[in-house]
């Protein structure tokens, strides 16, 4: 386990469960993750974050897996509030795969050089694998306010301000919604799916405006 100087009982409860525990300072999502990787001495990488936990399905998938693919997939469903969403629901992310068969790569939202929303990739052949991946990320509104600040923080810090990108990015936060409401169907989940749908619609506006301001 790779630990980067969480304040939480974490180390602990994973060395009292056998787990060989690493700390490091952070950086940022990408540096930690490979670095994880690079002390990775088995033949299989399963890399789950501490909010992330594995249903009893995807458990047993993965125990029971034919290992005939590089990588396999697994499809995580994100919690807010205790609550399941739809528009975060069976997100496909490869977690599992041959040690040294993949790389990890940002996918930041916004077209910006932040190392965020990274995610593993493998050219070889890949499965997937039965079950969900738990992705228990925002226990209340305030968790959900805090991470969005910090993301579109860092977002914006990796933009150049421009306020053509600005305005193009509020142009298009209606349209987003409206797919993400109705396409997503987060229109389901009442003003829980409302509250993220028009959040996640403004997340490029809101970023472009930080950039500008910056």
């Amino acid at each position: 386990m790779l630990d980067a100087g969480s304040r939480d009982r974490t180390v602990a409860f994973a060395c009292s469960a056998g787990a060989r525990v690493t700390e490091r300072p952070w950086t940022n999502f990408l540096d930690a993750r490979r670095y994880a990787l690079a002390q990775v001495e088995t033949p299989w990488t399963l890399m789950i974050d501490a909010d992330e936990a594995l249903d009893d399905v995807l458990r047993d998938a993965i125990v029971s897996a034919s290992g005939d693919s590089e990588a396999y997939v697994m499809r995580r469903t994100t919690y807010f509030c205790g609550k399941p969403m739809r528009i975060w629901r069976d997100e496909p992310l490869v977690r599992l795969f041959k040690t040294g068969r993949a790389v990890l790569e940002a996918h930041p939202a916004f077209a910006s050089g932040a190392a965020l929303h990274e995610a593993w990739r493998c050219d070889g052949p890949v499965g997937e694998l039965r079950g969900t991946l738990l992705h228990y990320s925002y226990a209340d509104a305030a968790s959900y306010r805090a991470k969005y600040d910090r993301y579109t923080s860092l977002e914006a810090a990796s933009l150049r301000g421009s306020l053509l990108r600005t305005l193009g990015a509020y142009a298009g936060v209606a349209v987003r919604f409206a797919w993400l409401l109705f396409g997503r169907g987060a229109i389901l989940d009442g003003p829980r799916g409302w509250y993220v749908a028009y959040h996640s619609a403004a997340y490029p506006a809101v970023a472009a405006r930080k950039a500008l301001r910056a």
